[in-house]
């Protein structure tokens, strides 16, 4: 069976088609995947290889051959025709253009497309009430199936080492510590790693007690780190200066004018579930670490909102000469305004489960409000019930949307 799926950023590949692929080659070895990264502003740019590494073998086709196979050129590795196409990320238009490229039976995950819904063989659904929305968009119902969300498997997997780059990092990590993980999308890279930092150092000086550790995204390349630590950030974060220190047994971030060093970890739900809390901001990890039950403080700064990534054509506004980064800075932070919580447990639950941090940040607030977190046994306790119970029934979304997929591309 040969099945095709397109994707884009590094949420959707972590949280979606890593837990996906990985069922499907459990229960049909034999099957022959092809995983397309179209263009996306919300890519890094390393999904490709990073795929390469977690599934060699797979086809995996990067933004600029997908752009040529889109245009009508054949692309290495690619199959001339397919069972079924799988969209898991990215504008619904490129699934739509690999389907009309390779045939078999079109499928999509959590969003369709109106003009397109009836041509859908399935749609797969998060929860009822994704299910519901599903519907309006024009999906026959009973062409809808519930299978729970993947990423609560994608997490689940990389805790259990499923998922493991650096197996040797486990040494390096002491437990019932504070574990940050910055994001791994550009601007994030730039400037909340040395905000991030230099909230870091405040800590240590505020609660030495608790041992920090960074775990960085595997789609975040050394030259990147490198180049956000001796930038510093935009001035408007306040981070900090810093070094990349190559060590025997792994990466060390470490401050400019401060003997503060703290070990970088790559697989970082590994670690996750040994710390004591996490620091993170929002996006797909914030699910992850729900379903693993872990005390998460959630930072959403506003400090350069022009930089941050939004959906759709305010997304280039910037752009426009003069008046454009002032347009951009206004529709984001009423974007924001629109929403009572930043990360989606709390959307789902209704409730602040994981504490978040909105609007003009420093990192000496960030320290203070973590170190006072970290200490507070009582609420951290009853939010890991709370995390865990979120998710629970949606344990397992991997293999079943890999066995209907299969069955879906057999008829």
């Amino acid at each position: 069976m040969r099945i095709a799926i397109t994707s884009n950023g590094p949420g959707e590949f972590s949280g979606w088609v890593r837990p996906l692929v990985a069922s499907l080659k459990r229960i049909a070895p034999e099957s022959e995947v092809t995983l397309f990264f179209v263009p996306d502003d919300y890519a890094t740019g390393r999904e490709a290889d990073v795929a390469r590494a977690y599934f060699p073998n797979v086809c995996v086709v990067a933004p600029r051959d997908y752009v040529r196979f889109a245009l009508g050129r054949d692309v290495a590795g690619v199959p001339p025709a397919a069972d079924a196409v799988l969209y898991l990320g990215g504008d619904l238009l490129h699934a739509a253009r690999v389907h009309a490229r390779l045939g078999g039976a079109a499928a999509t995950y959590k969003f369709a497309r109106r003009r397109a819904a009836r041509s859908l063989a399935r749609a797969y659904a998060v929860d009822e009430p994704n299910a519901d929305k599903l519907a309006g968009s024009g999906v026959p119902r009973e062409r809808i199936e519930i299978v729970g969300n993947l990423a609560v498997d994608g997490a689940l997997g990389e805790a259990a080492g499923a998922f493991a780059l650096r197996p040797d990092d486990d040494k390096r990590i002491a437990p019932g510590g504070v574990l940050i993980m910055p994001g791994a999308r550009k601007n994030e890279i730039t400037s909340l790693i040395p905000f991030f930092l230099a909230a870091a150092v405040r800590l240590r000086s505020l609660a030495p007690e608790f041992p920090v550790a960074f775990g960085i995204s595997p789609f975040t390349d050394e030259t990147e780190l490198e180049r956000a630590l001796a930038g510093g950030g935009h001035p408007n974060v306040w981070g900090m200066r810093g070094t990349l220190v190559r060590e025997p047994d792994g990466l060390v971030l470490q401050a400019e004018g401060d003997r503060a060093r703290f070990p970088v970890v790559r697989d970082a739900m590994r670690f996750a579930v040994r710390a004591r809390m996490v620091a993170t901001i929002p996006g797909t990890k914030c699910v992850e670490l729900a379903a693993l039950g872990v005390p998460t403080v959630v930072c959403a700064p506003s400090n350069v909102p022009e930089q941050v990534v939004i959906n759709g054509p305010l997304q280039y506004i910037d752009r426009i000469p003069l008046v454009g980064v002032a347009l951009k800075r206004a529709a984001v932070l009423a974007v924001d305004a629109r929403f009572t919580f930043t990360a989606q447990p709390n959307m789902d639950a209704g409730e602040a489960l994981m504490p978040e941090l909105r609007g003009t940040l420093t990192p000496g607030y960030v320290a203070q409000r973590i170190a006072e977190y970290a200490r507070d046994d009582a609420a951290r306790t009853a939010a890991v019930a709370r995390l865990r119970s979120l998710y629970a029934l949606h344990v397992g979304a991997a293999e079943r949307m890999a066995g209907s997929l299969l069955g879906l591309a057999r008829c």
